[in-house]
């Protein structure tokens, strides 16, 4: 055997890996069917530079031990070797003994394509190759879907409790099978683009995929890789992108992980100041040593590759930018100019958003980044850290308080509300009502709503259209759009049944019209992260609990007017200065009984009359229904 035939890594290949710079390493490290010498196999290669010796392991050897041992390739710490006979779907795992007296551990492979699924945890050989995609329409026009000045309205899904199969023991749906009904559902409801809790596989259900191991693997609990594109190729031809929850920040301690991977805090730092997140007990990658931010950066790329991934929304971005983060007082260890923030880490997020962007310019960086630090969403030329956009944690925080509050009282608390366009622009924001708002005893939706039934439909419906009519792109977590009334349970479908009572049905087709108005208005989502954008009509009437603003396109004729009522006491002959003359089509009603609301509103539109208010040589004279929201446009008559 020659020596190229030996090796699958050049010495290029080793040269990249050790520099960090080997963005598609999951072609060489892992495992891959191929044929040497005339014989028919898998190659492995792992990255394991302390061990003494590397051995494979699994069903084609009894799962022994020093059977197939892989060959090292010197300092570099790569191992690796051909195995014949080796094929498609059999398991395997890395015996690694270490130079470490005494360690020994068999791991799964950092780079498996596919897994086993829990509670077994052995990697899978797989070919990602042979799957035709139909989705080359959608590639092709998606980069202006993903614009600051596109509509985007985000569904944001869990895929092992959107719906299950009751009549086969309430069992999970696979990828093909949850493809077609997602699609058509997302399609029907307006949304632009799904976004799923984490795929890349996962040995704890409890943790819906947030504490990773298979980091280039879809988690088998719905089918294989080829499922999954299947599933994202259904969705791409419905018109419909699909965000991907990705997880850098931490992974878990599980023996047969990442962790302590070669008898050494290989992945993670060995200080447990630097190394470890005790609130979740899980590990912090080490972003400095270049082959751990490699391995991150090509998975990234990976999944924007392979699976044709249309973003990547970053989980707990916080956790990475601060070395105190959760910590104590002696808890954590200073950077090298005595501050708190993580420099790696910055370095490493600017480097992927970099990366990304670079390489893929149509697609989208999300960070789920909760604390005031400065430009996450713009470019790194100009200091930011790059993403494309930013969850707007502040105005959800904030949002929610307001309306779980007594209406009696929200007068007190209007700058709670109107705040948040203090800061509006400051970045690329993205407004979330997310899985995180409804679990841990956190209730539902409707459940923070307060009053009677009806008053909580109608505080959110009011609560979603304000959403909508707030400048940036809008998230929402599956079952909020029907008011559900459980928490959010992972481990069974949403309540579909709710759909047969009226004010869930209507609920539903609020969030319905809201979306179909978004992507009809330029006005609504043109100009989300420009002061030009939004003004205020009036932000001072705060004994009335009254809000209203005017959302602009960048023609002046593309306007939108909208108030907010806040409390159960209608408003009548309320007077909204507005600036064009003429007909006000009534496109919003929150209160219409199609929504199961009271009815109260302005018979489809009101004309502007020559009485100034509010800074406007015109205004309308409107009725505000209780706890609603009226929405009008300029249009002809009738």
């Amino acid at each position: 055997m020659n020596k190229e035939q030996e090796y699958f890594l050049t010495d290029y290949d080793i040269h990249l890996l050790i520099e960090g710079s080997h963005y598609r390493a999951w072609e060489k490290l892992g495992a891959h069917p191929a044929e040497v010498g005339g014989k028919k196999g898998t190659r492995f290669a792992v990255w394991a530079p302390n061990a003494r010796d590397v051995s494979v392991i699994g069903d084609f050897n009894g799962w022994k031990a020093g059977t197939h041992f892989l060959k090292n390739r010197g300092d570099c710490g790569i191992w690796e070797g051909f195995i014949p006979g080796v094929d498609k779907g059999d398991l395997y795992k890395y015996t690694i003994v270490s130079n470490v007296k005494g360690y020994r551990e068999d791991k799964a492979d950092p780079y498996a394509f596919a897994c086993e699924i829990r509670p077994q945890s052995s990697s899978m050989v797989w070919d990602l190759s042979g799957y035709e995609w139909g989705d080359q329409d959608w590639l092709a026009q998606r980069g202006r879907r993903h614009r600051a000045d596109a509509a985007m309205a985000i569904y944001e899904v869990h895929l092992g409790s959107w719906m299950r199969n009751p009549e086969e023991g309430n069992r999970w749906l696979t990828y093909r099978e949850l493809a077609p009904k997602l699609s058509e559902y997302v399609k029907e409801m307006g949304f632009t683009h799904v976004e799923l809790l984490p795929v890349s596989e996962y040995p704890l259900d409890e943790s819906w995929g947030y504490q990773t191991i298979g980091y280039f693997a879809p988690t088998s609990r719905f089918g294989t890789p080829q499922d999954f594109m299947y599933f994202i190729d259904v969705l791409h031809q419905s018109g419909i992108g699909v965000i991907l929850d990705w997880v850098p920040a931490h992974f878990p301690k599980d023996a047969h992980g990442l962790g302590f991977f070669d008898g050494t805090h290989l992945y993670e730092h060995a200080d447990p100041r630097k190394g470890e997140h005790r609130d979740w007990g899980t590990f912090i990658f080490n972003y400095g040593r270049r082959e751990v931010s490699n391995f991150l950066l090509t998975n990234a790329l990976f999944w924007l590759e392979i699976y044709h991934i249309d973003g990547l929304r970053v989980d707990a971005v916080a956790s990475m930018l601060y070395l105190d983060y959760s910590r104590e007082e002696g808890e954590w260890i200073p950077n090298e100019y005595g501050g708190r923030e993580n420099l790696e880490a910055v370095a490493f997020l600017k480097r992927f958003n970099e990366l990304v962007y670079e390489r893929y310019p149509d697609v989208i960086t999300v960070a789920e980044e909760s604390t005031a630090w400065p430009m996450v969403s713009r470019p790194t030329y100009l200091g930011g850290l790059g993403f494309g956009f930013k969850w707007n944690m502040g105005w959800m925080h904030d949002t929610l308080l307001y309306l779980s509050k007594d209406p009696l009282y929200r007068k007190y608390h209007h700058n709670t509300l109107t705040f948040s366009l203090l800061y509006a622009f400051h970045e690329n924001f993205i407004l979330p009502f997310s899985h995180d708002e409804v679990v841990h005893g956190k209730g539902s939706m409707i459940g923070k709503m307060p009053g009677d039934d009806w008053q909580k439909f109608a505080n959110l419906r009011l609560l979603y259209g304000y959403m909508y009519l707030h400048p940036g792109k809008k998230l929402l977590f599956m079952g909020d759009e029907i008011g559900q009334w459980a928490e959010w349970n992972h481990d069974s479908s949403l309540e579909w049944h709710l759909l047969q009572h009226d004010p869930h049905r209507g609920l539903q087709r609020w969030v319905q019209d809201l979306n179909n108005l978004l992507k009809e208005k330029r006005a609504l989502f043109e100009q989300d992260f420009e002061p030009a954008g939004f003004a205020w009509i009036d932000c001072h009437d705060s004994q009335q609990s009254v809000l209203s603003f005017l959302r602009q396109g960048r023609n002046a004729e593309d306007v939108v007017v909208c108030a907010c009522n806040f409390t159960p006491v209608p408003r009548y002959n309320y007077r909204l200065g507005v600036p064009l003359a003429g007909w006000w089509k009534e496109a919003l009603n929150s209160d219409a009984p199609l929504y199961a609301g009271s009815g109260q509103g302005n018979m489809g539109g009101v004309p502007a009359s020559p009485v100034a208010s509010h800074g406007h040589y015109h205004s309308l004279n409107i009725t505000l229904p209780p706890l609603g929201i009226v929405v009008f446009y300029p249009a002809d008559e009738g």
